[in-house]
Formats: structure tokens, C-alpha cells, sequence
């Protein structure tokens, strides 16, 4: 092995000898940040450095010396979030805006901190191949991408969000090698030999030789954190992640990334969170109860669910879903599927996890994959009416969990977002052309997808920006400010903050959420207002197209309800011009709900000397049995 200074005065060739650990060595002195280099096997062309920080001509490309201490951090108050504080904004970067760079997505930081998000959630960042690819494709996993800004750009970004109050969670993904420009098979044995994945060849985390591959993983989730200062990692695909070694890559993964966090000059909370279709309740169990201790999961069955409500699909992996009632089931029990026959799997699928607090879960409408894997990458803005995409918003928002929100939502976007590559290999064009078509039948969709090489494709996929000053993108951008604004306000509302209870009718089509305050040791009703905070709160869902009347539960403590806010209101886009019409005077216990909307109300005290008998409204069963469904 020889390493070849291309630049600088230290610019020839330098023979490098092998250690015992089998890693070839050698010290140049005069090499200086910035300086282009790359690496020489016998009898192979010059290769890039599979450690490289900085690919400024591509994965083909040499590699550059980056000095990791060089820049200027301003971030040294900065101690994180906790998870259940997270309301989460995934975008790509090179979609977000025209320019598709880091330095021009932190112009946008300040009116999503503005909005009420609390992170920004970054698609794949490592090299990968060409201008245009979502980034699970990354050949070199530890450079940012060039295109994008590299590692200058990446810091810069991090460093602006966390001075706007912003944490980062940044996508990597541990499951497959990047099937175009990675150096890896080459040089050892860090590629599996036995297996592989639907995305390409599968690292070796059990086979012969894998120490030194299970090493380059976790140093690079602690390189994210040290040298980015990266708040948290968002797993892709976990279940690709085959280990059958004594401690699974992603538990030590996880391990040795909170303890990184703890270890910083100032300590600061890092979280490991994991997208997994298995409905696996192990990966965020704790490790001293047999799980692998990561912070968070992905809910697909939060989202299948509540599409399914709205949209009315059961084609592909919709099916099996029954909508508002399984909608019901995902809030108080996490999963639908907890072990029972999937009929899109053809088999059991996933595992029972009500015993786990809310806030380990992950909970979108829209992201990247339920967007992208459709044939045409329909927003949900374009598969339904107006009103029913901001009820979906508060679907989104008043879920127990933690919330997604997918870039261009909060002003309605219509724009799609496409699967979209710029390979420089013609056979793998043709091969990832062919894969995307199979991968869709798969999912259920018949429709050929438009070509995922054609610059078109990602062209489509950049966001419309020019949407969100209109009147509609500004009504909408206020529902969102609105409902994150209550989410804030409401400790109830807060992800393990309530014990939760839901009723529904799936014939007429509505979803009722009760949050009532836990009470450990205490005799404090749940009716009863507490530092100012209702200790109850009752979220309504009509998913009819015509107006619903649905009984309340009756609060306790001589307590009545109140309505906070409601998607239909005129200044939402909405027909509703007064809350209090959500409350007709007849009967102080009945809702009325608009058609394809939602409202929350809250348990107020009544006034002194008001009556605190209940009504003959309250006094009557919430639910007709045969009707309806209750948990």
C-alpha cells in the first residue's frame, strides 16, 4: 500500500507498512489540511481514503485533509433536548431549497424554531454518488457530501441551528455499503460474505475479520457527535442490520454513543433512534430488561393507520389496516400489529410494547419513505381534501408521541418528492430503474414510476416555496404555529405526560383521545385544574364528511369542557367562525364537530357557585353498545 500526496509541499508517493492489527501506516510530514490525497493497493489504481473526510471531487474523486479543530464552534451552551421535547422537521437537503446546500437551508432555520419545531431531522449526508440521490447511497461515510457544502457547510449548519434553539438529528445508515464509489470490498473483509441487503452488499458485523468493521460503524456515529456536535442519530432500517454476535452492533452502538454524550467537556443528551418495520419493542426497551436501550422508534403503524383513515387506501402495505379504530389501538397501545397475522406479510407480525411510555415512538403522516415509495410521490396535501389535511396536522400534533413533520407540510406543498439517482455507472442506472419498478410492485403499486436518473425527477422533487406566502399556505402555516403553540402550553399534551384513553365509532366515522394527568399517591381528580394546567383534555376526530355530534365524557370536580381550538376555524382555512359553536347550549356535553376535523378541549373549572352536578347529558352512557368501539 502506498499513499500518494496529490497537492501541497508535500506532494509524491510514500510507502506505508503494514502493524499487527493488519492496518497499513506511514507519517508524512509537511501533509496539511487541504492537501488532496489517495491511496495505492498493489496492482490497483489510486484509491480514496475509506476514512476520508472530505470527497470535494465525488466518491471517484482524491480525498482532502480536513483539520477537525479548525473551526470556530459557537455553541458552547448548547446541552441538547430530551426526546419527548423533540417535534421533529425531516427535510433533504438538496431539495429543501433551490440551491440545495447547507448554508442555504440555515436561511430557513428561524421561521421552523418560529413555527414551533424543536429539530431538524437531515436525510443522509455521506458522499454519494453524482449531484442528485436521497443519501442512502453514501460511499464514503464519513465525508459530507461536496455538493452539499462538506464538512465546512455541515458545521456551519449545526452550529446555526443550535444558536436558533434547534437540535440535529442526522440519518446514517449502518445496514448496507453504498453500491457505487465505496473502496471497503477492496481492501478487507468489510462486506459480508453470506448475506445481503434489498440495497446492496450487507457490512460484515459477524463474520471473519469483523472487529475492524464493527469499528469503523460506531466510530463513525461518535465522530457525528464529537466533530459535529450531532444531537442525535436516526438508524436507517435496522432490521437490514443482521448480527448474530454476542452484543448486536446496534446495542453497542447505542451504548457507546450515550456515553460519548456524557463524556463531552459539557455533557449534553444524544439520542439513538431507530426506523424499523418489524414493530420491534426490544430496540428501545432498557438494555437491563433485555432490550438494546435506544432513545426512540419509528411508528409506520401510526402512520398506515391514520392514512388509512384519511384516505381510505388498502392497497400494498395499507392492507389489514381498519382506520380510525386501529388509529385508536396505535394511541393506547403503540403497534396494531403486536404478533397477529398480517395480511400483507402473509405472517405474524410484530410484538406487544403498551408496556412503553409514548414517548419512545416516532409518529409522522408524512416522511420520506411514505411520500417517496409512492409511484408519483404524492404529498398527502394532494390525496385529500383541504380540511382533511389539517385535521391530519392535529392527528400529527396532539398524538402522545413524539411528532414528524416532512419538510413543506406546515405551508401545504404539492410539489412530490421523488425517488431520484445520478449514478455515473450505465448498468446500475439501468439496474436501479428496474429495482425501483420492483420494489413498488412489492409495496403493492402497479404504476411505473417516473425514471429515477432523469434530472426531471429531482427537479420535480424541490420545494415550491413560493406556495407558502400565499393565503392558503399562510392559513395553514398558522394551524401548525397554533398547534405547536398548544403543544407547548399543555404539559398533557407532552409525549409520557397523560394516561390515555379512546373511544371511536368506525361506522359513523370519529376518534375520541382522553388525556388525563397520571395521580400516583395523590386523591386529585382528574377534572380538577393544577399550576393552571387542566388535568384533562379531550381531542375529537371527525373523519365524516358531513357534521358529527359526539358525546364528551363528563370531567370531575364540578369541571366543564372548553374548546381550544378547532382545524375548521376561518383563519385556518376553515368554515368555523366561534368556538363556541363546537358546544351548542342544549347539551354542554355533546360536541358538534365539523365534517374532516378535529378540536381539543380542555377541563376548566366551573365559575363560583356554579352547579356541580352532572347534566342528564353527562350522566348518559358514552357509547351505544353495538355502535361503538371503546378501549
Amino acid at each position: 500500500m502506498t499513499v500518494r500526496l496529490l497537492s501541497g509541499s508535500a506532494r509524491g508517493d510514500y510507502a506505508m507498512r503494514s502493524n499487527r492489527g493488519g492496518a497499513f501506516e506511514v507519517e508524512v510530514e509537511g501533509a496539511v489540511a487541504g492537501d488532496d490525497y489517495g491511496f495505492i493497493p498493489t496492482d490497483l489504481p489510486l484509491r480514496a481514503d475509506p476514512l476520508s473526510r472530505w470527497q470535494p471531487e465525488g466518491v471517484h474523486g482524491p480525498s482532502r485533509i480536513v483539520d477537525p479543530s479548525a473551526f470556530e464552534w459557537h455553541d458552547g451552551h448548547w446541552v441538547g433536548l430530551p426526546l419527548s421535547d423533540y417535534v421533529i422537521y425531516e427535510l433533504h437537503i438538496g431539495t429543501f431549497t433551490r440551491e440545495g446546500t447547507f448554508d442555504a437551508a440555515i436561511a430557513h432555520l428561524a421561521e421552523l424554531e418560529a413555527l414551533g419545531v424543536t429539530a431538524i431531522e437531515v436525510m443522509p449526508v455521506a458522499e454519494f454518488p453524482g449531484r442528485r440521490n436521497w443519501g442512502y447511497d453514501g460511499a464514503h461515510l464519513y465525508a459530507p457530501q461536496s455538493t452539499y457544502g462538506g464538512p465546512e457547510g455541515l458545521r456551519r449548519f449545526v452550529d446555526a441551528a443550535h444558536a436558533t434553539g434547534l437540535a440535529v438529528v442526522l440519518d446514517v445508515v449502518y445496514n448496507h455499503v453504498g453500491p457505487e464509489g465505496s473502496l471497503l470490498a477492496e481492501i478487507a473483509p468489510y462486506v459480508s460474505a453470506s448475506r445481503t441487503t434489498p440495497w446492496g452488499a450487507a457490512f460484515n458485523y459477524d463474520e471473519l475479520g469483523n472487529t475492524e468493521v464493527r469499528r469503523y460503524v460506531i466510530e463513525n456515529a461518535l465522530y457525528w457527535v464529537t466533530e459535529f456536535h450531532i444531537d442525535a442519530l436516526r438508524l436507517d432500517a435496522v432490521q437490514g442490520i443482521v448480527d448474530r454476535s454476542p452484543t448486536h452492533i446496534v446495542k453497542e452502538l447505542c451504548e457507546r454513543v450515550h456515553e460519548a454524550g456524557s463524556a463531552l467537556p459539557l455533557p449534553r443528551a444524544v439520542h439513538v433512534i431507530a426506523e424499523s418495520d418489524q414493530n420491534d419493542p426490544a430496540l428501545v426497551r432498557e438494555r437491563g430488561c433485555g432490550g438494546y436501550g435506544l432513545d426512540g422508534e419509528w411508528s409506520d403503524d401510526y402512520h398506515h393507520a391514520a392514512h388509512v383513515a384519511l384516505t381510505g387506501e388498502t392497497e400494498g402495505y395499507y392492507a389489514g389496516y381498519a382506520g380510525v379504530k386501529d388509529l385508536a389501538r396505535v394511541i393506547e397501545r403503540r403497534f396494531v400489529y403486536e404478533g397477529q397475522f398480517s395480511t400483507h406479510r402473509g405472517r405474524p407480525h410484530g410484538a406487544p410494547a403498551a408496556d412503553l411510555g409514548a414517548d419512545k415512538f416516532i409518529v409522522y403522516l408524512q416522511n420520506h419513505d411514505q411520500v417517496g415509495n409512492r409511484p408519483h410521490g404524492d404529498r398527502l396535501t394532494t390525496l385529500v381534501e383541504p380540511s382533511a389535511a389539517r385535521m391530519a396536522a392535529a392527528i400529527t400534533l396532539f398524538a402522545p408521541s413524539v411528532p414528524l413533520l416532512f419538510m413543506g407540510e406546515e405551508y401545504g406543498e404539492i410539489r412530490p418528492f421523488l425517488y431520484f439517482v445520478s449514478h455515473h455507472d450505465s448498468a446500475l442506472r439501468d439496474a436501479v430503474r428496474e429495482g425501483r419498478r420492483r420494489e413498488l410492485r412489492a409495496f403493492g403499486w402497479q404504476a411505473a414510476p417516473p425514471d429515477p436518473d432523469d434530472e426531471n425527477t429531482f427537479e420535480q422533487s424541490i420545494l415550491d416555496r413560493s406556495l407558502a406566502p400565499t393565503p392558503a399556505g399562510t392559513e395553514r402555516r398558522a394551524l401548525y404555529r397554533d398547534l405547536l403553540a398548544l403543544r407547548r402550553e399543555e404539559p398533557l399534551l407532552r409525549p409520557g405526560r397523560a394516561r390515555l384513553g379512546a373511544e371511536w365509532s368506525e361506522r359513523d366515522r370519529w376518534l375520541l383521545v382522553r388525556f388525563d394527568a397520571w395521580q400516583p399517591g395523590t386523591d386529585v381528580r382528574r377534572g380538577a385544574s393544577e399550576n393552571g394546567h387542566p388535568r384533562s383534555l379531550v381531542a375529537l376526530f371527525n373523519f365524516a364528511r358531513h357534521q358529527r355530534d359526539i358525546r364528551l365524557p363528563a370531567p370531575d370536580d364540578g369541571a366543564r369542557w372548553v374548546p381550544r381550538i378547532s382545524t375548521d376555524r376561518t383563519g385556518y382555512g376553515g368554515a368555523l367562525e366561534d368556538l363556541a359553536a363546537l358546544l351548542p347550549d342544549a347539551a354542554p356535553q355533546v360536541a358538534r364537530i365539523p365534517p374532516l376535523s378535529a378540536a381539543l378541549f380542555s377541563a376548566s373549572l366551573a365559575s363560583p357557585g356554579a352547579s356541580t352536578a352532572p347534566s342528564a347529558a353527562a350522566a348518559a352512557p358514552a357509547v351505544s353498545a353495538g355502535t361503538h368501539g371503546r378501549r
